[in-house]
């Protein structure tokens, strides 16, 4: 208990430590005033231009598992397909058994969701 309790000091004592240490003093800058000048006349702030139109970027694709079509607006492949179809199924199975409470303790979606896509692959949908 007295070890547990010396450890527990020295990394208290080291953590406020550390940040002391790495800080680092400067004198503080002298600086003399030059001598009375006429302020410059104002100048007018240049105009400016708005800034070119450029194509809004596109976010980062969600990884689903299956591939991507080559092409932008492309049609999506039969994978793709299949696997919406095995996602909306497992997700109203999901719904109905929620609200049915149906559903195991702890049981998450993506844990559901990977038991019913294979069950659903199994079966050839």
């Amino acid at each position: 208990m007295r070890a547990r309790t010396a450890v527990l000091a020295l990394t208290f004592a080291a953590a406020f430590a550390v940040p002391a240490l790495a800080q680092t003093t400067t004198p503080p800058a002298t600086t003399t005033k030059p001598a009375a000048t006429t302020p410059a006349p104002a100048t007018p702030a240049p105009a400016t231009t708005p800034p070119a139109t450029t194509a809004p970027a596109k976010p980062p694709a969600a990884s689903t598992g299956a591939t991507s079509p080559a092409k932008p607006g492309a049609p999506p492949s039969a994978a793709e397909t299949a696997l919406h179809q095995r996602q909306a199924a497992c997700g109203a199975e999901w719904r109905a058994a929620k609200a049915a409470g149906k559903i195991p303790a702890g049981q998450t979606w993506p844990k559901y969701w990977s038991a019913c896509n294979t069950r659903l692959k199994a079966q050839g949908k």
